[in-house]
Protein backbone atom coordinates (compact mmCIF):
# COMPACT_ATOMS: atom_id res chain seq x y z
CA UNK A 1 0.00 0.00 0.00
CA UNK A 2 1.33 3.42 -0.95
CA UNK A 3 2.04 5.87 1.87
CA UNK A 4 -0.65 8.49 2.44
CA UNK A 5 1.45 10.67 4.76
CA UNK A 6 4.58 12.52 3.66
CA UNK A 7 7.26 14.25 5.72
CA UNK A 8 8.73 17.16 3.77
CA UNK A 9 11.54 18.70 5.79
CA UNK A 10 15.30 19.01 6.02
CA UNK A 11 15.14 19.82 9.73
CA UNK A 12 17.00 17.06 11.54
CA UNK A 13 15.21 17.50 14.86
CA UNK A 14 11.72 17.72 13.37
CA UNK A 15 12.39 14.71 11.16
CA UNK A 16 13.70 12.63 14.06
CA UNK A 17 10.72 13.44 16.31
CA UNK A 18 8.13 12.78 13.61
CA UNK A 19 9.75 9.60 12.30
CA UNK A 20 10.02 8.21 15.83
CA UNK A 21 6.30 8.83 16.40
CA UNK A 22 5.26 7.38 13.04
CA UNK A 23 7.38 4.27 13.49
CA UNK A 24 6.07 3.78 17.03
CA UNK A 25 2.56 3.68 15.57
CA UNK A 26 3.67 1.54 12.60
CA UNK A 27 2.39 4.11 10.10
CA UNK A 28 3.75 4.06 6.56
CA UNK A 29 5.11 7.40 5.40
CA UNK A 30 7.12 8.98 2.62
CA UNK A 31 10.24 11.07 3.26
CA UNK A 32 10.76 14.05 0.96
CA UNK A 33 12.62 17.32 0.87
CA UNK A 34 10.46 20.47 0.56
CA UNK A 35 11.73 20.88 -3.00
CA UNK A 36 10.44 17.54 -4.27
CA UNK A 37 7.11 16.97 -5.99
CA UNK A 38 4.40 15.47 -3.79
CA UNK A 39 3.04 12.18 -5.22
CA UNK A 40 -0.68 12.18 -6.01
CA UNK A 41 -1.36 9.34 -3.55
CA UNK A 42 -0.26 11.44 -0.57
CA UNK A 43 -3.24 12.76 1.42
CA UNK A 44 -1.38 14.97 3.90
CA UNK A 45 2.07 16.54 4.18
CA UNK A 46 3.84 17.41 7.42
CA UNK A 47 6.47 20.14 7.34
CA UNK A 48 7.93 22.94 9.48
CA UNK A 49 6.92 26.63 9.62
CA UNK A 50 10.01 27.77 7.70
CA UNK A 51 9.42 25.25 4.92
CA UNK A 52 5.65 25.69 4.58
CA UNK A 53 5.82 28.10 1.65
CA UNK A 54 7.77 25.53 -0.35
CA UNK A 55 4.99 22.93 -0.13
CA UNK A 56 2.24 22.79 -2.74
CA UNK A 57 -0.49 20.49 -1.45
CA UNK A 58 -4.11 20.71 -0.31
CA UNK A 59 -3.47 19.32 3.19
CA UNK A 60 -0.36 20.64 4.91
CA UNK A 61 0.25 20.31 8.65
CA UNK A 62 2.89 22.46 10.33
CA UNK A 63 5.03 20.89 13.05
CA UNK A 64 6.92 23.02 15.55
CA UNK A 65 9.88 21.37 17.21
CA UNK A 66 8.70 22.23 20.73
CA UNK A 67 5.31 20.57 20.13
CA UNK A 68 4.18 17.03 20.86
CA UNK A 69 4.64 14.98 17.66
CA UNK A 70 1.78 12.68 18.73
CA UNK A 71 -0.75 15.47 18.17
CA UNK A 72 0.19 16.20 14.58
CA UNK A 73 0.55 12.52 13.67
CA UNK A 74 -2.92 11.83 15.04
CA UNK A 75 -4.31 14.76 13.07
CA UNK A 76 -2.64 13.39 9.94
CA UNK A 77 -4.24 9.99 10.58
CA UNK A 78 -7.68 11.58 10.85
CA UNK A 79 -7.17 13.43 7.57
CA UNK A 80 -6.12 10.20 5.84
CA UNK A 81 -9.25 8.51 7.20
CA UNK A 82 -11.41 11.46 6.17
CA UNK A 83 -12.40 12.30 9.75
CA UNK A 84 -12.34 15.57 11.63
CA UNK A 85 -13.04 13.72 14.85
CA UNK A 86 -13.81 10.23 16.10
CA UNK A 87 -17.34 9.13 16.85
CA UNK A 88 -16.10 7.00 19.73
CA UNK A 89 -12.81 7.24 21.61
CA UNK A 90 -12.02 4.44 24.06
CA UNK A 91 -9.07 4.40 26.44
CA UNK A 92 -8.36 1.02 28.00
CA UNK A 93 -6.17 0.78 31.09
CA UNK A 94 -4.59 -2.30 32.65
CA UNK A 95 -3.67 -1.23 36.22
CA UNK A 96 -0.81 -2.76 38.18
CA UNK A 97 2.82 -2.10 39.06
CA UNK A 98 3.04 -0.92 35.46
CA UNK A 99 -0.03 0.55 33.76
CA UNK A 100 -0.79 -0.45 30.19
CA UNK A 101 -2.77 2.15 28.22
CA UNK A 102 -4.41 1.63 24.82
CA UNK A 103 -6.33 4.21 22.79
CA UNK A 104 -8.94 3.15 20.23
CA UNK A 105 -10.49 5.61 17.80
CA UNK A 106 -13.64 4.15 16.23
CA UNK A 107 -12.37 0.66 17.00
CA UNK A 108 -8.85 1.14 15.64
CA UNK A 109 -5.81 1.16 17.93
CA UNK A 110 -4.23 4.59 17.46
CA UNK A 111 -1.84 4.58 20.41
CA UNK A 112 -0.50 2.17 23.02
CA UNK A 113 1.95 2.87 25.81
CA UNK A 114 3.04 2.05 29.34
CA UNK A 115 2.99 4.27 32.44
CA UNK A 116 5.00 3.77 35.61
CA UNK A 117 2.46 4.99 38.19
CA UNK A 118 -1.13 6.06 38.71
CA UNK A 119 -0.44 9.81 38.48
CA UNK A 120 1.37 9.52 35.17
CA UNK A 121 -1.50 7.39 33.88
CA UNK A 122 -4.13 9.99 34.80
CA UNK A 123 -2.11 12.78 33.16
CA UNK A 124 -1.65 10.71 30.00
CA UNK A 125 -5.39 10.02 29.84
CA UNK A 126 -6.19 13.72 30.24
CA UNK A 127 -3.72 14.67 27.49
CA UNK A 128 -5.12 12.06 25.11
CA UNK A 129 -8.69 13.27 25.62
CA UNK A 130 -7.64 16.90 25.09
CA UNK A 131 -5.87 16.23 21.80
CA UNK A 132 -8.27 13.62 20.34
CA UNK A 133 -11.62 15.17 19.36
CA UNK A 134 -14.44 12.68 19.74
CA UNK A 135 -18.22 12.71 20.09
CA UNK A 136 -18.15 10.11 22.88
CA UNK A 137 -15.30 9.23 25.21
CA UNK A 138 -15.02 6.09 27.33
CA UNK A 139 -12.29 5.26 29.85
CA UNK A 140 -12.29 1.56 30.69
CA UNK A 141 -10.26 0.39 33.67
CA UNK A 142 -9.45 -3.26 34.22
CA UNK A 143 -10.61 -4.70 37.53
CA UNK A 144 -7.08 -5.48 38.67
CA UNK A 145 -5.32 -5.31 42.05
CA UNK A 146 -7.50 -3.12 44.34
CA UNK A 147 -4.56 -1.02 45.56
CA UNK A 148 -4.03 0.20 41.98
CA UNK A 149 -7.55 0.05 40.57
CA UNK A 150 -9.32 1.96 43.35
CA UNK A 151 -6.85 4.84 43.45
CA UNK A 152 -6.89 5.10 39.66
CA UNK A 153 -10.69 5.21 39.49
CA UNK A 154 -10.83 7.84 42.22
CA UNK A 155 -8.27 10.08 40.52
CA UNK A 156 -9.89 9.68 37.10
CA UNK A 157 -13.26 10.60 38.57
CA UNK A 158 -11.80 13.80 39.96
CA UNK A 159 -9.71 14.68 36.90
CA UNK A 160 -12.15 14.03 34.05
CA UNK A 161 -15.31 15.92 33.12
CA UNK A 162 -18.56 14.16 33.98
CA UNK A 163 -19.64 13.60 30.36
CA UNK A 164 -16.78 11.11 30.02
CA UNK A 165 -17.95 7.59 30.79
CA UNK A 166 -15.73 5.58 33.13
CA UNK A 167 -16.21 1.81 33.23
CA UNK A 168 -14.79 -0.91 35.43
CA UNK A 169 -14.08 -3.94 33.24
CA UNK A 170 -13.47 -7.58 34.30
CA UNK A 171 -9.90 -8.61 33.48
CA UNK A 172 -10.48 -12.36 33.25
CA UNK A 173 -8.81 -13.69 30.12
CA UNK A 174 -6.97 -10.49 29.22
CA UNK A 175 -3.50 -11.76 30.16
CA UNK A 176 -3.20 -15.08 28.33
CA UNK A 177 -0.07 -14.80 26.23
CA UNK A 178 2.85 -16.93 25.20
CA UNK A 179 5.72 -17.66 27.57
CA UNK A 180 7.90 -15.27 25.58
CA UNK A 181 5.40 -12.42 25.88
CA UNK A 182 4.98 -12.97 29.60
CA UNK A 183 8.62 -12.05 30.02
CA UNK A 184 8.00 -8.80 28.18
CA UNK A 185 5.93 -6.90 30.70
CA UNK A 186 5.39 -3.82 28.54
CA UNK A 187 3.85 -5.82 25.71
CA UNK A 188 1.72 -7.83 28.11
CA UNK A 189 0.29 -4.73 29.79
CA UNK A 190 -0.46 -3.00 26.49
CA UNK A 191 -2.14 -6.08 25.01
CA UNK A 192 -4.27 -6.40 28.15
CA UNK A 193 -5.24 -2.73 27.84
CA UNK A 194 -6.34 -3.28 24.24
CA UNK A 195 -8.55 -6.18 25.31
CA UNK A 196 -9.98 -4.14 28.18
CA UNK A 197 -10.81 -1.31 25.76
CA UNK A 198 -12.82 -3.73 23.64
CA UNK A 199 -14.96 -5.07 26.49
CA UNK A 200 -18.10 -3.81 28.15
CA UNK A 201 -17.92 -3.09 31.86
CA UNK A 202 -19.85 -1.61 34.74
CA UNK A 203 -20.41 2.12 34.32
CA UNK A 204 -19.13 3.99 37.34
CA UNK A 205 -21.33 6.57 38.99
CA UNK A 206 -19.52 9.87 38.60
CA UNK A 207 -18.91 12.47 41.28
CA UNK A 208 -17.62 10.12 43.96
CA UNK A 209 -15.41 12.93 45.21
CA UNK A 210 -18.38 14.99 46.37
Amino acid sequence: MKAKIALATVSGKAYYLLVSELKKRKIDFLSLTPYEKIPVDVKVVITTPKERELISHGNVLIFREDADPAEIVEEAERIVEGKKSYEKLVIGIDPGKNFGVAVLGDGKVIEALNCSNVYETVNIVKNIIEREPAERVYVKVGDGPPEYTESLLELLDKALSEEIIIERVPEAGTSRYSIEEKHRRGIRDVMSAIKIAGRNGHVMKRGRQE
